[in-house]
Order: structure tokens, then sequence, then C-alpha cells
């Protein structure tokens, strides 16, 4: 997480995390993504559900597929997004479900996730 965004009005439940993400917009990662526009980078958003999944569960995990990854809308700094995150146990991991959403749905993603040997 560093100092990328921060995390708050976090609730977890039984399979489940809840939480607003508050991007910081002086991170160095916006004056490359993009220079004038900043927009927050996909491969950040996976990244995230990985994270806060890692923190909930308390393992270290890996991606071991994905089923529907959709970047539905733009993410800039301003926009602070519910993420809603859900899980089972299946086949061995994690089948994961995220849902960014800041009044629409901005980005989904499906997984299954492992733990790492």
């Amino acid at each position: 997480m560093n100092d990328f965004y921060s995390i708050s009005d976090l609730t977890t439940g039984d399979g489940s995390i809840t939480c607003k993400a508050v991007f910081n917009p002086e991170h160095q990662i916006f004056s490359g993504h993009f220079p004038g526009q900043p927009v927050v980078p996909g491969v950040c958003m996976m990244q995230m559900v990985k994270e806060l999944l890692q923190q909930q569960l308390g393992k270290q995990l890996f991606v071991r597929s994905t089923g529907q990854v959709k970047f539905l809308q733009l993410i800039t700094p301003e926009v602070a997004p519910q993420i809603t995150i859900t899980w089972k146990i299946q086949d061995g991991g994690y089948q994961v479900s995220a849902v960014f959403n800041s009044e629409r749905d901005l980005f989904k993603l499906t997984g299954l996730y492992e733990t790492k040997a």
C-alpha cells in the first residue's frame, strides 16, 4: 500500500470485505500514468484486491487465474471508490469477486487466488 492509497470505513464479514479507497493524488505513479490526466492503473486495482484479501486472510496469495477483469470507467485520484470483495473456498483456493463502485461500477474482477507454497 505504501502511500499510493489508504483505506477507510473497513467492514469485514464471513467471506467479505467492504471499504473505501482514498488515493494519494501526489503519488509518483500519477505523474507517469498519465501526465496531465492522472488515472489509476488497472494493474494497481488488481493488486489492491490481492492486498486487501491477503490482509483479511493473513496469508500470502497469488492469482492462479482470472475469469473476468473489466475496467468499466476511468478512476482518477479524486474518486474514492467503495470496494467490495467476496470470496469462498473452492478448488484448493479462494474464488474471489471484487467490485469498485462510485455511483456506478468502475471495475470488476473474478478470479482464483491460492496461497504461496
